[in-house]
C-alpha cells in the first residue's frame, strides 16, 4: 500500500477492516461508490438497497421509525436484528433498543459518504450477533479537497439540503465536515418529519508513523405518523388516516464521539487504535389494534455506548506467497434505559409502565482474518471470531408487565467462515465460501435467570458464484446460496423458551450490466428466495415460508445519453407476494412502480460538476402497499408513496 519505506506516510486513517477491501471476492459484497451516491437526488441512504440482488425495505411510512430491511431470505433486519450495520466502524445496532438489533440510517448523510459494502449472508468477520442476514457497512469521505453540495424540492412539501466539505491542511492534517437538514409533509395527514444530522472528522499527522483522528455526529430528528390503515380503508382512500391514531410519532437525539490512532510499525504492518462513545434518547408513540380495540403504546429508549479496540494488519509471504492477515480485539458496553407504556390517550398516560428497567450488555470480541495467494489463479480467505457476552437488567421503577430481569448469563460464541476464489480466465472468476452466524435470544429472554442453559441460533451457509466478464460491453455476478438455521428458540411461557427449530433459506442472485451501445447502460438487480421451516412443534408449520420475505425483488434501471450532458432514466421496480402469517394463510400482493429522471450536466463555465436533476417518483402513480402486516388479528396495510415530483441541484465548489 505504500510506495517504500523510506517515505512512510497514511493517507487517511482507516477504519477497522478498510485494510481488507481486496479480499472481499471470495464472499458476495455489493460495493456502492461515490458516483451511484450521486447519480440521483437521495434523502435517506436506503434508497440505495434497490441496486442490491435480493435486498428489499418494507417502508412502514412511519415518521421518524426504521424500516424493514430484507436480505438473504432473513425479513427482520433494521427493524429488527438480523442484519448488521456500522459507520465507519461504529456498531448502529441497538443492543435492548426496539426489536433487538434495530439500527437507524437517518443519522447518516448521504452525500458525506464514500462507499458502502453489503455483505450478503454471515461472511464478514467484523460482526457478530446481528450479522445473519449480512452487514451494511458506511463509510464516510476522510480525505481529498472538495466542497459538495445538494439541493432538492419536490412534492409534499419536500426540502432537502446536504452540504460536505474536505480540505488537506498543512503538515498532512485533513478536515471533513457534513450536514444535512430535511424536512416534509408528506403525502398522508399526520406525516411532517423534520431532521438535521452534522458530522465531521478531523486528522492530525503528528510525524511519519503516527496519524490520530477524532470524528464526531450529531443527529436530532423528530416525526408525526399517521399510523397503519386497514385494509378496506386503504382501498377507499389510500393515502388516508384512521381516526383511531391521533398523536403517534417519534423524537430522536443522538451523538458519537470517536478517537483513532494508527502507527506503521515498518514495512506495511500498521497498528490501529480507538475508542469511541454514543449517546442517544429515542421515544416513539404508536397505535394499533390490541384487545378488541385501537390502543396507543409508547416506548422510550436512553442508550449509551462506551466500545475500544485495536485492529492490527499487515501484508507477508507465505510460501512465497502474498499473505494479507488482520487481527482485531474490540469490546462493547451498552446500557439502556427502556420504558413502555400502553393505553395512552394522545401521548398522555394512563396506566403505570409494563416496563421500567435498565439493561446493560457487555462484548468482548477477537478476530482474525487472512487472504492468502495460494497461486497465481487462487485466493483463499479464512476467517475466525469468537465472542464473549454478558449482562445483566435491574428495574428502575414499578412495573406491571412479567418479563423477567435478572443478571445474564455469560454465552460464547465462535464464528469460522472459510472462501476461495479462482481466477478460471481473464473473463471468468469463480467464488465458493462456508460461514457461519449466530443470533443471541433476543429482547429480555437473555436476563432470565430460567433461560440461562439456552444456546445461541447459529446459521451456516454455503455459497457459489461467478463473474463473469466477457466483453467491455458485459459484466455478470451470478450466486446461489443455502443457509440453514438450527437451536431455533421459541416462547413456550411467559418467560419461558427453548431451543427447537430450524429453517433452511436458499435462494439465487443476479447483477447484470450490459451496455448495447455507447450511449445505453442498462443494470439489472434480482432476487429469488425460498424458505422452509424444517423443524417446529406445531406440525402444521412444516414446509411454509418466513414471513415478510418476498419470494423475488426486481430492479431494471435504463441509462440512455443522447447527449454528453443529457441522461434520461427509468427504474423499474418489482416485489414479489410474501407470507404474512406464519402458517402462510395470509400474504401480501406483489407490486410494482416506475421512477423516470431526467439529468442536466451544467457547463463548467455556470459551474463545477454540476448537474440539474428532475425525477418524477412513481411515475404511473401505482396504488401498492409498501408494507402489508397482521396486528390484533387485523390485516393492516401502510400505503406505498403517491406519484411524486423532485426537482435537485447538485455541484461543487
Amino acid at each position: 500500500m505504500w510506495a517504500h519505506e523510506a517515505e512512510v506516510r497514511l493517507a487517511e486513517v482507516q477504519v477497522k477492516g478498510q485494510s481488507l477491501d481486496a479480499v472481499q471476492p471470495a464472499f458476495s459484497v455489493t460495493e456502492i461508490g461515490r458516483d451511484d451516491l450521486r447519480e440521483q437526488p437521495r434523502q435517506e441512504v436506503e434508497s440505495l438497497w434497490s441496486k442490491v440482488p435480493g435486498m428489499h425495505i418494507h417502508h412502514y411510512q412511519l415518521s421518524g421509525v426504521a424500516n424493514g430491511l430484507v436480505l438473504r431470505g432473513f425479513g427482520g433486519g433494521g427493524h429488527g436484528g438480523d442484519v448488521a450495520a456500522t459507520l465507519d466502524g461504529i456498531p448502529l445496532n441497538e443492543a435492548t433498543s426496539h426489536a433487538d438489533g434495530y439500527f437507524d440510517l437517518n443519522v447518516v448523510v448521504p452525500l458525506e459518504l464514500d462507499k458502502v459494502n453489503v455483505y450478503r449472508g454471515p461472511v464478514s468477520v467484523l460482526q457478530g450477533n446481528y450479522n445473519r442476514a449480512g452487514l451494511v457497512e458506511l463509510r464516510t469521505r476522510r480525505s481529498g479537497s472538495y466542497t459538495d453540495v445538494d439541493v432538492s424540492t419536490g412534492s409534499h412539501g419536500l426540502w432537502d439540503t446536504q452540504a460536505a466539505l474536505g480540505r488537506e491542511l498543512k503538515g498532512g492534517d485533513q478536515l471533513n465536515l457534513a450536514a444535512q437538514h430535511s424536512r416534509g409533509d408528506g403525502a398522508r395527514p399526520s406525516s411532517g418529519y423534520e431532521r438535521s444530522t452534522l458530522g465531521g472528522h478531523w486528522k492530525h499527522h503528528v510525524h511519519e508513523k503516527l496519524d490520530i483522528s477524532l470524528s464526531g455526529r450529531w443527529h436530532e430528528a423528530r416525526g408525526d405518523s399517521p399510523g397503519y390503515l386497514t385494509e378496506a380503508q386503504w382501498r377507499q382512500d389510500p393515502q388516508g388516516k384512521d381516526g383511531h391514531v391521533v398523536g403517534d410519532g417519534a423524537n430522536k437525539h443522538f451523538g458519537t464521539l470517536r478517537l483513532d490512532a494508527q502507527y506503521a510499525l515498518g514495512g506495511e504492518t500498521r497498528l490501529l487504535g480507538f475508542v469511541y462513545a454514543t449517546q442517544q434518547d429515542f421515544v416513539r408513540w404508536f397505535t394499533r389494534p390490541r384487545s378488541g380495540t385501537w390502543m396507543q403504546r409508547e416506548e422510550r429508549y436512553d442508550r449509551s455506548v462506551l466500545g475500544a479496540g485495536l485492529n492490527l494488519n499487515g501484508k507477508t509471504a507465505l510460501a512465497a506467497r502474498e499473505l494479507n492477515w488482520m487481527l482485531g480485539l474490540e469490546q462493547v458496553r451498552e446500557s439502556t434505559d427502556y420504558g413502555y407504556w400502553d393505553g395512552l390517550v394522545n401521548r398522555q398516560r394512563m396506566a403505570a409502565a409494563l416496563d421500567d428497567r435498565n439493561t446493560r450488555l457487555n462484548n468482548t470480541a477477537l478476530y482474525g482474518q487472512g487472504n492468502w495467494q495460494a497461486t497465481d489463479w487462487l485466493q483463499t480467505t479464512a476467517e475466525l471470531r469468537w465472542d464473549r457476552f454478558d449482562g445483566s437488567c435491574r428495574l428502575l421503577g414499578t412495573e406491571t408487565g412479567g418479563d423477567e430481569c435478572s443478571r445474564m448469563q455469560g454465552r460464547n460464541q465462535a464464528s469460522p467462515k472459510l472462501g476461495a476464489l479462482a481466477q478460471i480466465n481473464p473473463q471468468t472468476a469463480v467464488r465458493a465460501s462456508w460461514s457461519q452466524g449466530f443470533a443471541l435470544p433476543s429482547d429480555f429472554a437473555k436476563y432470565a435467570l430460567r433461560n440461562s442453559d439456552l444456546s445461541a441460533n447459529i446459521f451456516r451457509q454455503i455459497e457459489l458464484g461467478v463473474q463473469w466478464k466477457p466483453s467491455s460491453q458485459w459484466l455478470l455476478d451470478a450466486s446461489v446460496y443455502r443457509i440453514t438455521s438450527s437451536q431455533e428458540i421459541r416462547n413456550t411461557a411467559p418467560g419461558e423458551y427453548e431451543n427447537l427449530g430450524a429453517t433452511l433459506r436458499k435462494g439465487a442472485e443476479l447483477q447484470l450490466h450490459w451496455l448495447p451501445g455507447r450511449a445505453w447502460h442498462l443494470e439489472w438487480a434480482y432476487g429469488l428466495n425460498r424458505s422452509e421451516v424444517t423443524q417446529n412443534a406445531n406440525a402444521a408449520l412444516l414446509g411454509q415460508r418466513v414471513v415478510a420475505v418476498p419470494e423475488y425483488t426486481s430492479t431494471l434501471h435504463a441509462r440512455w445519453m443522447p447527449r454528453s450532458d443529457i441522461t434520461v432514466h427509468g427504474v423499474l421496480r418489482h416485489v414479489g407476494r410474501s407470507p404474512i402469517n406464519t402458517s402462510n394463510t395470509e400474504w401480501a400482493a406483489s407490486y410494482h412502480w416506475i421512477d423516470l429522471g431526467l439529468q442536466y450536466r451544467l457547463p463548467a463555465s455556470v459551474a463545477r460538476n454540476a448537474s440539474l436533476n428532475l425525477w418524477l417518483r412513481n411515475a404511473a402513480d401505482t396504488r401498492y402497499a409498501s408494507t402489508t402486516t397482521l396486528i390484533g388479528g387485523q390485516r393492516l396495510v401502510a400505503p406505498g408513496a403517491p406519484r411524486s415530483l423532485q426537482l435537485g441541484l447538485q455541484f461543487s465548489l
